[in-house]
């Protein structure tokens, strides 16, 4: 005789409904993860290919001779490097002066404007200012205003003053602060609590030893993220640059390389220009290998929430 098993109910003698089969198999689902990954893996390496692919270029030409530059199919690896047009480089060229007149500028500017920066982020972000809110919306309305509009009316006016040909306009205008790096410290302090400046007030400090002991220590790893950035903005600068300065002991690394093209490649010396850009590279590519955490924070943490 045989015997049936009664279905199971539960607690309140309803039987549970009845589980559907997925059909999903578990290997299935990694083996479509690791196809997934793979197909990523290979269009970021193509995406790196195409990238690296302009510098690799960059650094070959700057090794051949005139012929090997212009030879079909394209030479990627020189027969014999040309290793003494970067001598020739140095020789011929203001190239030194330009790398002394760019870093006198990105330094000042990103050294003393991080400071001012820093400063006015502050005030904005943990001072009671009255209207400091209008204040900040202004500020972040001049960021609309393009460039191009302001170059009359600035050259006007350092003109007058007797800044033209003089790296004063690259500096003094910038080292008062920059819009951006005012808007991501402040949206940076945001995450820092109120109560840790009012303890400090308590006992007995002021806003400037606040902002020294207290605040800047905390924000210091976005300080040197944005200090990077905006060293590598100063230093890739060419339209400021080539509007103030003139005379050639006092132009800037890019104006230098700009009127190298100018000057060589009537010559087809287009050697000698590739030698001069990869030399000018090699400044930013070394911070951003060395710096290249922050820079990945500093994107990271804009307008974060702690």
């Amino acid at each position: 005789m045989s015997t049936t098993t009664a279905p199971s109910r539960n607690s309140l003698g309803f039987e549970p409904p009845a589980r559907k089969a997925t059909g999903r198999n578990p290997m299935s689902r990694t083996t479509s993860t690791r196809i997934g990954d793979w197909l990523v893996f290979v269009l970021l390496s193509v995406g790196a290919v195409v990238m690296i692919a302009p510098l690799v270029w960059m650094v070959s030409t700057s090794l051949k001779t005139k012929n090997e530059v212009f030879a079909l199919p394209p030479v990627w690896i020189p027969e014999v490097p040309q290793w003494e047009t970067y001598v020739r480089m140095w020789q011929d060229s203001s190239i030194l002066t330009g790398f002394q007149n760019s870093f006198v500028v990105a330094a000042s500017v990103t050294v003393l404007g991080m400071i001012t920066c820093s400063m006015a982020a502050f005030a904005i972000a943990k001072m009671r200012l009255p209207f400091r809110n209008l204040i900040f919306i202004g500020m972040l309305t001049g960021i609309m205003i393009p460039y191009p509009t302001l170059m009359i009316p600035q050259f006007v006016m350092f003109s007058r003053i007797g800044w033209v040909d003089t790296l004063l306009p690259l500096i003094v205008p910038a080292i008062f602060g920059n819009i951006l790096v005012i808007f991501f410290l402040r949206q940076y302090l945001e995450n820092v609590p109120n109560s840790i400046i009012e303890a400090a007030k308590i006992d007995g400090a002021n806003f400037w030893q606040i902002f020294w002991r207290l605040i800047f220590p905390i924000i210091r790893p976005a300080v040197a993220a944005q200090f990077i950035l905006w060293f590598m903005m100063v230093w890739n600068d060419y339209l400021a640059p080539i509007l103030y300065l003139n005379t050639p002991e006092r132009q800037t690394l890019q104006v230098v390389i700009a009127n190298m093209n100018v000057q060589y490649a009537t010559q087809r010396d287009y050697p000698l220009i590739m030698a001069a850009s990869f030399v000018a590279l090699l400044p930013i590519l070394a911070i951003f290998l060395i710096f290249q955490r922050q820079i990945i924070e500093s994107v990271a943490l804009t307008g974060t929430k702690g």
